[in-house]
């Protein structure tokens, strides 16, 4: 991808909140910082611990990070959890 491309992309985006299809079919906004608790260990993360995501970030890729504790990890190490 073009750094172009990227740019183009990120207007669209936010590092402060995102939408997310709740199980009910709801669209939902939610502002970081988030809770997420963590799928399955990953960096120094274990299994079922609940963090807090800071911001979010996308890579040259378009694949969604979090920054939890002012590190990256991908979303999908994550479930978002919604009150």
């Amino acid at each position: 991808m073009k750094k172009n491309d990227l740019a183009e992309q990120l207007k669209y985006s936010s590092s402060e909140w995102l939408y997310v299809v709740t199980w009910n079919n709801l669209l939902k906004q939610l502002f970081c910082p988030f809770k997420a608790s963590v799928s399955h260990p990953v960096g120094t993360l274990t299994k079922g611990q609940i963090v807090k995501v800071e911001a979010i970030k996308v890579t040259l890729e378009l694949k969604t990070v979090f920054i939890i504790k002012d590190k990256a990890y991908y979303y999908y190490h994550f479930e978002i959890m919604i009150d």
